[in-house]
């Protein structure tokens, strides 16, 4: 398995991969439109020429950044992809100095593995609902907020 940077070839299947699990009400959908507005922040596992995984980070403010739109394939579960995923995301946070990483998830047993702990969404600045008001959720969402503060890098 490799991971990199998505590529425009990539759309259709990350747009795909996630939306099947939207579709299960497992995360949020997204847009095509949204993707390829949004393309150089996805990062895509791939095994064998096929992607498997899918996530992104998303910078919100001068210290905090967000995953979103994380996911595997079904056919791949429970082998390390999705932790391998985060791990990118975290150090990607670190190397351009960002301590604070949040994800707002219908899976937060996930990410409490990964090391974060489940806040209040009310501790979460204002910049971060100006997209929740265009879901179909808003305001009613019971997606659950989780935070993890990353170690400042030594030089």
């Amino acid at each position: 398995m490799i991971l990199r940077k998505a590529k425009i070839s990539d759309v259709e299947t990350i747009h795909g991969l996630v939306n099947l699990f939207a579709g299960q009400r497992l995360m949020l959908g997204r847009s095509r439109a949204m993707i390829y507005e949004n393309l150089r922040e996805f990062t895509v596992a791939e095994n064998n020429g096929e992607i498997i995984g899918v996530g992104a980070l998303h910078i919100i403010w001068e210290d905090l950044a967000e995953i979103r739109a994380l996911a595997v394939s079904s056919q791949h579960f429970k082998q390390g992809i999705g932790r391998e995923l985060v791990k990118i995301f975290l150090d990607e946070a670190l190397d351009i100095g960002i301590l604070k990483v949040f994800a707002l998830t219908y899976q937060p047993g996930f990410f409490n593995k990964c090391g974060f702990e489940e806040i209040s969404k009310d501790l979460l600045p204002q910049k971060v609902w100006k997209e929740c008001v265009n879901c179909p959720e808003f305001p009613n969402c019971d997606e659950k907020a989780v935070l993890i503060e990353l170690p400042i890098k030594k030089a």
